[in-house]
């Protein structure tokens, strides 16, 4: 018995260690971007006028390049401590988005004890290759493929905030990568647009945010043009629902 236990144990944690890099290996092809991300959110604390403990700290915590980059810029700007981590916050809204849909597929899965860890690795890419790619393989496990998904994100993304940080200063000017960050997530959306919904929801929601972020404060304007993707969404889906419905009924 205890020969078989063991056994067991063995291929558990061998099966676990093979999840972990099939995550890792099913992401590097969309983390490229996290570099040139990561040297532009580094330089832009240190620009703030902090120093590279406060990088550091500040990507850790905050785990989000573009709410880290918000936030310093209006630091840099004077704006009370309260505006920018509202703003973080309200950019951050999406995360919540991400986890109502997320949760199904890895509470199940999960210890309630380790529930409580499986939020701070929810970030664009680990959500997009778990949801898309991960929790439909059957030679893995989600939750470890998850985490060794954000394992190698995370390791790149503290490494180049602290290259950011230090050689930031001594860039010019004129060699900007802030053109990097919207690639970064426009490769994590481009492959899953496959249906004419999700196109037309894509498009509603930029469309929205073109209009709306600019015109209202405190970054308010992309929750509006979340609401208006998610209003598109659930409009098309639902009218989806009725004419499959219509059919079937027809059919019969």
């Amino acid at each position: 018995m205890p020969d078989r236990t063991a056994a067991h144990t063995a291929s558990d944690r061998a099966r676990t260690a093979r999840s972990m890099l099939a995550g890792a290996k099913d992401v590097s092809p969309i983390i490229l971007g996290i570099v040139p991300f990561g040297l532009v959110a580094g330089a832009a604390v240190v620009e703030a006028g902090f120093g590279l403990v406060e990088a550091i700290g500040m990507s850790l915590l905050v785990n989000a390049g573009a709410s880290q980059i918000a936030a310093t810029a209006l630091f840099a700007e004077g704006a009370p401590l309260w505006v920018a981590i509202g703003t973080a916050l309200v950019i951050n809204v999406r995360m919540l988005i991400y986890a109502a849909s997320f949760a199904p597929v890895v509470v199940p899965h999960t210890s309630r004890r380790g529930r409580v860890f499986l939020g701070h690795p929810l970030v664009d890419q680990s959500y997009a290759v778990t949801m898309t790619r991960g929790r439909f393989r059957d030679d893995v496990d989600v939750v470890p493929y998850y985490v060794g998904s954000w394992l190698i994100l995370a390791s790149l993304w503290q490494v180049s905030n602290v290259v950011g940080a230090l050689a930031g200063p001594f860039v010019p000017p004129e060699w900007s990568l802030d053109f990097t960050i919207p690639l970064v997530f426009l490769a994590m959306l481009v492959p899953v647009l496959k249906r004419r919904t999700d196109i037309e929801v894509a498009l509603v929601t930029g469309f929205a945010a073109a209009l709306l972020v600019p015109a209202l404060p405190m970054q308010t304007g992309l929750l509006a043009a979340i609401a208006a993707g998610l209003g598109w969404g659930a409009l098309r889906h639902s009218d989806e629902r009725n004419r499959t419905g219509a059919r079937t009924g027809a059919s019969r």
